[in-house]
């Protein structure tokens, strides 16, 4: 088992750069995990999302997510609810009141700030009554049980929290949200969704918008993606971007990528449409691979992999990430 509170790919930033030369903009986006969604979302300024997760919690935590952003107008509110940090009464220090805050001055500010239960159980309070009501979302015990586990697990571990294996592991390899926030591209530049006033704010209109739309569902099952490809077709939107995180080395090993496959036919695309895959070094050892880093970030246009899938290229999951991808480029060094 497995809490993904937050990503553990500190390279998804490495492939901004070839998104933006490859017309990765506008149509859909479907994504699958938590919060580097909505930096890959802010990159491709689509004009609908879809986050597909077959956990149920990863939902509810979209939704607390969701709440979070209707409720925080800036990056600094966003953070103070979301780890229950609450800002001084008499105002927010002053790096936390400019609109243009680096992301370094808002991991500095709010690793300074501590969380309060006060503030916790009142936030807690609002995001349930949001969801209820003004989401018309309604939440089953369980999934109350899911959406305290989760906001507690912020409150309690801060800009620290992390992915975990299980109930008792933290950190380790895995970045904590704190890194997260200040991974880079291959041009030394920030990019996170929280490191931007303009891509937080895009990312939260469209949430007000209810545009980025959690859905729980499989990507090998006969539902999901089948029903988001027949709006999508109806409405003439084409996917620009699926974000894959590694769910496809779990649907080789479940013996379905061939559903998978199937149902990727079932979406609308182009010859743009491209697939942001992440490929870990615990099981596999990638070419592309950059140092200090754990995983690799990896685009492939989604016709060509289905050109490759109909000519039997991929028999396992080694083959997939192998071929035909298309890697982040490190800028070459200046010349003397």
């Amino acid at each position: 088992m497995s809490d993904n509170f937050t990503s553990n790919e500190t390279s998804y930033l490495h492939v901004i750069d070839k998104l933006r030369e490859m017309g990765a903009a506008g149509g859909a986006y479907i994504g699958v995990g938590p919060e580097q969604n909505f930096t890959y979302i802010a990159k491709t300024r689509p004009g609908i999302a879809f986050i597909v997760d077959i956990r149920r919690q990863a939902v509810i935590q979209h939704l607390m997510y969701k709440a979070i952003f209707q409720l925080s107008p800036n990056r600094a509110q966003f953070i103070s609810r979301l780890l229950s940090k609450p800002l001084p009464k008499e105002g927010a220090p002053a790096p936390l009141a400019r609109e243009d805050i680096a992301a370094a001055d808002l991991m500095t500010c709010f690793g300074k700030i501590a969380a309060t239960d006060q503030a916790y159980a009142a936030n807690l309070a609002e995001i349930k009554k949001i969801i209820q009501d003004d989401f018309q979302f309604p939440i089953s015990d369980r999934d109350r049980e899911s959406l305290e586990y989760v906001y507690k697990s912020f409150r309690e571990n801060g800009l620290d929290i992390a992915f975990r294996l299980d109930a008792s592991y933290y950190g380790g390899y895995f970045p904590s949200l704190k890194e997260l926030v200040l991974q880079t591209d291959l041009k030394g530049k920030t990019g996170n969704f929280l490191a931007s006033a303009d891509d937080y704010n895009f990312v939260r209109e469209m949430q007000k918008k209810n545009l980025i739309i959690p859905v729980v569902g499989d990507f090998g099952g006969t539902k999901a993606l089948a029903a988001i490809g027949d709006y999508l077709r109806k409405n003439g939107v084409t996917v620009t971007a699926f974000y894959t995180s590694n769910v496809e080395q779990y649907l080789f090993d479940s013996a379905v990528f061939e559903a998978f496959a199937k149902n990727i036919r079932k979406l609308p695309i182009n010859d743009k449409s491209l697939f942001i895959r992440a490929v870990f070094h615990m099981r596999y050892t990638h070419p592309a691979r950059m140092q200090d880093h754990m995983s690799v970030t990896l685009l492939q246009q989604v016709k060509v992999f289905l050109k490759d899938f109909d000519e039997g290229l991929y028999p396992s999951y080694r083959e997939l990430i192998v071929t035909n991808y298309i890697a982040g480029e490190k800028p070459a060094p200046d010349k003397p």
